[in-house]
């Protein structure tokens, strides 16, 4: 079912009903930068060699990095941290690897984390495309969650979202057997495009008929509210590995 009535075909994502096969190079993130706070500096300086690391050309093992065998979700894009906290509280019985590039958000998280008592985030710095490619093995993720990334709404801009076929693919291998990748938007053409892009990832079957319904579980991002202040709809895309 589709948050938005009448909507019309995606326009620009395919080619005689093949989707456009964009580059690899498409990076998960553009650098964003803000002003730190003292108590996200502090977090940071004292919490991230033991909870936090850089994305770099060596394979990590997962079990040996949170110090159990919970399955493990990978959340691209974490902004300030707020609901992939709420989240990792809510679900303790999950372990949480949250990637993004924003200092701010963070040593913000980083302090969240250590507030609530929480042993089931780490955070990564640097691009999620290159996490997946080359620190994580095939079929080691129970989920991957990408909400709200940036939409790049302008048609010239559309080869830089980073939902494209060779981000699905590789998504799907590194997902376990019914594992499941979920994304969320609030901006009507990028839902369409996410759509049909995850559809045409062979390994990905969708949960339901179109959009799905939004899960209770997930709690309402910043982002999200800022797109719903707009009058925006929301679609929530899961799709699960073969």
């Amino acid at each position: 079912m589709s948050p938005f009535p009448g909507a019309s075909t995606l326009s620009g994502a395919s080619t005689n009903g093949e989707p456009v096969r964009h580059p690899a190079t498409v990076r998960s993130f553009t650098p964003r930068r803000g002003r730190i706070t003292l108590a996200q500096r502090d977090a940071l300086d004292r919490l991230w060699e033991r909870w936090g690391f850089d994305v770099a050309d060596r394979t990590i093992d997962l079990g040996e990095l949170f110090g159990d065998d919970r399955p493990v979700v990978l959340e691209v894009g974490f902004g300030m941290g707020e609901t992939t906290a709420v989240m990792a509280a809510a679900d303790p019985t999950v372990n949480v690897l949250a990637i993004d590039v924003h200092t701010p958000g963070q040593g913000s998280l980083l302090h969240d984390v250590e507030n609530r008592g929480l042993t089931n985030v780490r955070v990564a710095n640097g691009d999620a495309v290159e996490l997946l490619r080359d620190m994580l093995p095939p079929a080691c993720l129970a989920g991957i969650r990408v909400f709200f990334s940036d939409p790049w709404p302008k048609t010239r801009h559309h080869k830089r979202r980073l939902i494209q076929p060779t981000f699905a693919a590789l998504a799907a291998s590194r997902l376990v057997p019914g594992g499941t990748l979920h994304c969320a938007t609030d901006w009507e053409h990028y839902a369409e495009w996410m759509l049909e892009v995850l559809s045409g990832e062979p390994e990905l079957v969708n949960t339901t008929d179109g959009y799905a319904p939004r899960p209770a579980w997930r709690p309402v991002t910043r982002f999200e509210q800022q797109g719903l202040d707009k009058g925006h709809e929301v679609a929530d895309l899961i799709f699960r590995r073969r």
